[in-house]
């Protein structure tokens, strides 16, 4: 007789990288438009401070238990959280949004095929680095041409990107629950204090500012980054950093909506490419889950780690 084994679902965490993205993508739109009056660095202080308060007061660390090596770990994931929020940021108020997405999404891409075993792994890597291609060429070929210091501010963001999922797939192991997001959350705001000085004290003369604030705090802090927390739990972290390839498409589509950003047939190619290989990694993924629980010699690579 035998004994029919469940595979885990990764319905569940796909359906939180999708709300991530959404939620980034709007957060993002929201602070383009705060960037006249507080600066990206600013807006980028501002937003991990409050972000940081909030979670903060729900999460309630028990920071008292930690030893060394768990505030080691969380001090790097916050300072490789807080200089990927700020360059990207930066970026942005020279670059298109999703031209911005698809440049910095070079350092979790490069990540994903640095961790990938199998060719089809690759396959799918080739197919979202291709339709990043197309966003780059999109960029250069278009009306307005890409502002140098912005791509060198956005492929800092990548590399920092890279960075922070390594770091958070390490704390991940160390620190339970929310409480790393919390306290490196805390770590950047206090990183980027210089900046937030002043953008404070701009929002005291200026309340009206205030609901673009906590609309960019909600949806490019808190949001994003628990649904992040809690699916890299379940995922391989090579699936979760391609599964992040839906990034650029809502980026093009917020950016098109709120800040009036053209999608040009060039970058619907480029979505078409990211899509399939979001599709085709989600397949692979539900194969990989349901050999690990029938129990494969071979299991998913570097499972339960985090992206914050």
């Amino acid at each position: 007789m035998s004994t029919r084994v469940e595979s885990p679902s990764i319905v569940s965490p796909v359906a939180m990288i999708i709300g991530s993205c959404v939620s980034l993508q709007l957060g993002a739109a929201l602070a383009v438009q705060l960037f006249p009056e507080l600066g990206p660095w600013g807006v980028t202080s501002v937003r991990l401070t409050v972000a940081a308060l909030v979670l903060l007061a729900i999460a309630r660390p028990a920071v008292r238990t930690w030893d060394r090596s768990q505030w080691r770990a969380v001090a790097v994931y916050g300072l490789a959280l807080g200089g990927m929020n700020a360059f990207f940021y930066a970026s942005i108020e020279r670059l298109p949004l999703g031209v911005a997405v698809a440049i910095e999404f070079l350092g979790p891409l490069a990540l994903s095929a640095a961790l990938s075993r199998r060719a089809s792994h690759f396959a799918w890597v080739g197919a979202a680095l291709a339709g990043m291609a197309l966003l780059a060429v999109d960029g250069l070929t278009g009306s307005d041409p890409l502002d140098p210091v912005g791509v060198a501010l956005v492929l800092v963001a990548a590399a920092l990107w890279a960075g922070y999922i390594r770091a958070g797939a390490h704390v991940s192991q160390k620190v339970p629950g929310l409480g790393a997001l919390a306290v490196g959350l805390a770590i950047s705001s206090v990183a980027l204090l210089p900046f937030g000085v002043p953008a404070v004290g701009h929002l005291a003369t200026e309340p009206s500012l205030l609901p673009l604030v906590l609309g960019t705090v909600l949806f490019a802090s808190v949001v994003p980054y628990s649904l992040e927390l809690l699916a890299l739990r379940r995922l391989p972290q090579r699936v979760f950093g391609i599964l992040l390839s839906l990034e650029p498409v809502f980026a093009a589509l917020f950016g098109f909506v709120l800040l009036a950003q053209e999608v040009s047939p060039l970058r619907g190619a480029a979505i078409a490419l990211v899509v399939a290989a979001s599709i085709g990694t989600t397949a692979g993924a539900r194969a990989d889950a349901r050999r690990s629980a029938e129990g494969a010699q071979e299991p998913p690579a570097i499972t339960s780690e985090i992206k914050l």
